[in-house]
């Protein structure tokens, strides 16, 4: 072998297990990856059925039912809300109306098996997915008034 097909050979190989790696480290990344999705977006069927991501919102207030370690609650973005399951210990700082991101999947029943429910952790704090979620849900509430509105002139 010349020693050109020696360098050859050697850049390939290189390439070859630079491609390797790359692939698997990408597909570790999409495995890890959890989406955040609000009760909207949730109703209108734009969440997974068998993948792991977050919801967020508010917790419905009078919702919060207890059975021993199972607590069921609604999280809500004031326009849609979606049913949460939970066993588990809540964080101290869960409270009706109050901010929550829960990470889990989404039964067929559609109803939200949570893993892992956040509280928010100051007076002032939400989570930014949350906020940002209320926002969009004010200004679609917002859109329906004024449309209704002009329905009714």
């Amino acid at each position: 072998m010349t020693p050109r097909k020696k360098r050859l050979t050697l850049i390939l190989g290189g390439l070859a297990i630079l491609g390797v790696a790359t692939a698997l480290v990408l597909n570790a990344f999409q495995k890890n990856l959890v989406f955040f999705f609000t009760p909207s977006q949730i109703v209108a069927k734009e969440a997974p059925l068998d993948r792991t991501f977050r919801l967020g919102g508010l917790v419905e207030k009078g919702s919060v039912t207890r059975d021993g370690v199972m607590v069921n609650f609604v999280v809500t973005d004031t326009f849609r809300k979606v049913s949460v399951r939970y066993q588990g210990i809540l964080p101290d700082l869960f409270k009706e109306g109050k901010g929550v991101v829960a990470q889990g999947k989404l039964g067929p029943d559609g109803v939200f098996v949570a893993q892992e429910v956040l509280a928010k952790h100051d007076e002032n704090y939400m989570p930014p997915e949350a906020a940002e979620a209320l926002k969009r849900a004010a200004q679609a509430n917002a859109r329906i008034e004024a449309g209704q509105a002009k329905e009714m002139k």
